[in-house]
């Protein structure tokens, strides 16, 4: 059996590894005001793997038996934890689903090549079968872009790239690091640090996801205001496609027609397995500085982050939350006496701020982070606070830096601990100009809210803004329900419809950095145009005819009939 690591099959994370709030005291009070959930009240016991209806394999002998030959037959497994792994990813709707036993379509089988070779070995195999292939990374996709076709009939083979994970070669006179496909965040950034290097590429799945997951879904990452987002780090690329193989060459810049790096960046396996980036990668800093600081409202931390990305200042990180997430930030506070945020805003500060006409049910925490030379970093740092204070902010120095470091991970736990006791949570994220920054985060929270009483739930929305730009930056809101238990899943879809529908509307894209997968494809005509969406169209019916390369992903294809395998 292949040495790869795998999320557990009914949440996030590794076995053994979950949240816990009995050290936080402020956190279930909270949670009990804004959702009407008590922490305390026991988890709800879930199915187990034996209870799942997984469905027998529906794949031949003969193409069971090349796969075998192909990547050896300890890299071909059929079982049925491995196959649940490789069904969903982890959105709340896949959580919830896999927690019901709702699987109506599973992979028949799970194939582990070892190289690129091997890859092409699996796709020709796959095609000339007419069965479909879906690659797979770390499985932490929030937006549908893993699950089967529920209405596929042919065989189903899961792609695991897990056995690619090796940094190749770095290139120090460019930057450029030759990177397999599969490598998990840790481990490649591991890898490259052992050599004095650093990707800078930190998205909030990092230590679940790969490489060729984040080229795949156009990811960021929690410091892209100064290494970019995946779409600039990525240079070069090898993509295995049915017969042959593609290689965009790594070069700073050229003018060779529409580009085909695009077409690739953010194509979910609908183009082909991406087997290799060449990336830009960054000599290791000398100082790395998170410095916290709070803004009497979302509004001046808002202008601030604007002001800040016209500067001459280059931060790595530009975070501002809400109020609400902010005083969710204060809730999940340790009761222990050393460094806390809480601690940090300290009772005599906000009487301190209260007398000087602020509001402190709109007080924003926020986030500015600084790497490079010493000198560097004390430059920018002076910058960044004369606009903050221009805007009315204060400075909470580095201890609120050092615990949103401790903490960046972490939020996909408390997600699943909810759910663990009858609450549904998940994300929704946008990105728009500045001048329409504040008018959509507006427009959101009312229309959530509207959502919530429409249900006739306790629900909570909060939103921080990240990843900022010359012209705009990314709102990022996470919401919360108590549900009734009974068709959760639909009352998730009243929420999330209508947040979605919020961003289009009010002028901003379905999602930053999350993907379209099916989560979000009924919205892709109205963020790209019609047009638009026939280009994406015709480029996956000419690239992939038989629709054997992850079919129903970002166009809802219709489903082509196949004749089951027995």
């Amino acid at each position: 059996m292949p040495a790869v690591k795998h999320m557990k099959w009914t949440g996030w994370g590794v076995e053994g590894l979950g949240f816990h709030h009995e050290d936080k005291p402020g956190l279930r009070p909270f949670v009990q005001e804004v959702i009407d959930v008590d922490l305390d009240e026991p988890s709800a016991p879930g199915l187990t793997l034996e209870q799942l209806p997984i469905a027998d394999p529906i794949i031949t002998e003969d193409l069971l038996g090349a796969l075998r030959g192909a990547v050896g037959a300890d890299n071909v497994l059929s079982d049925a934890l491995e196959r649940i792994v490789h069904t969903y990813g982890k959105s709340i709707r896949d959580l919830l689903r896999l927690r019901a036993g709702d699987i109506p379509r599973v992979p028949d089988v799970v194939v582990y090549p070892a190289d690129e070779a091997q890859v092409q070995l699996v796709v020709d195999l796959a095609v000339d079968a007419d069965a479909v292939l879906i690659p797979f990374g770390g499985g932490s996709n929030i937006s549908g872009s893993l699950q089967p076709r529920e209405e596929e009939t042919r065989t189903v083979i899961s792609l695991d790239l897990g056995r690619l994970n090796r940094v190749l070669d770095v290139d120090a006179d460019s930057g450029l690091a030759r990177i397999q496909a599969g490598a998990l965040g840790p481990d490649l950034e591991a890898q490259l640090t052992a050599r004095g290097w650093t990707l800078g590429h930190f998205p909030d799945s990092f230590t679940h996801s790969t490489l060729g997951g984040w080229v795949a879904t156009r990811s960021s990452g929690m410091q892209s205001d100064k290494y970019g987002d995946i779409a600039d780090i990525t240079k070069g690329l090898r993509v295995v496609l049915p017969g042959r193989l593609l290689e965009v060459r790594a070069v700073p810049s050229s003018s060779t027609g529409p580009s085909v790096k695009e077409m690739i960046l953010g194509s979910e396996g609908r183009l082909g397995v991406i087997t290799e980036v060449t990336a830009q990668v960054h000599r290791i800093p000398q100082e790395r500085l998170i410095l916290g600081y709070l803004f009497p409202s979302f509004e001046a931390g808002v202008a601030a982050m604007q002001d800040i990305s016209a500067s001459d200042a280059h931060p790595s990180v530009t975070r501002v939350s809400d109020a609400g997430e902010t005083r969710f930030s204060f809730a999940t506070r340790k009761k222990s006496t050393g460094v806390s945020v809480s601690g940090l805003v300290s009772k005599g500060l906000m009487k301190v701020l209260a007398a000087r006409g602020w509001d402190l049910d709109k007080v924003c925490l926020s986030f500015v982070g600084h790497e490079g030379a010493p000198t560097y970093v004390a430059r920018d740092r002076a910058i960044v606070k004369s606009i903050i204070t221009k805007h009315g902010g204060i400075s909470l120095g580095k201890g609120p830096g050092v615990l949103y470091d401790q903490k960046k991970f972490d939020t996909p736990y408390i997600r699943d601990f909810l759910l663990d006791r009858g609450a549904a949570a998940d994300v929704s994220e946008t990105a728009a100009p500045w001048s329409k920054l504040v008018p959509l985060y507006d427009n959101v929270m009312v229309n959530a809210k509207q959502a919530f009483a429409q249900l006739g739930v306790t629900g909570w929305i909060m939103c921080h803004l990240s990843h900022s730009a010359h012209s705009g930056a990314c709102l990022y809101f996470t919401f919360a329900f108590r549900h009734d238990g009974v068709d959760p899943i639909a009352q998730y879809e009243v929420v999330k419809h209508a947040i979605q529908q919020t961003f289009v509307d009010s002028g901003g894209t379905l999602s930053h950095h999350h993907s379209v997968g099916t989560e979000h494809a009924q919205w892709l005509e109205q963020d790209l145009s019609a047009p638009g969406v026939a280009m994406i169209t015709g480029l996956f019916a000419a690239m992939d005819p038989g629709q054997n390369l992850n079919p129903g992903k970002i166009i809802t294809d219709p489903v082509r009939a196949g004749a089951a395998a027995v």
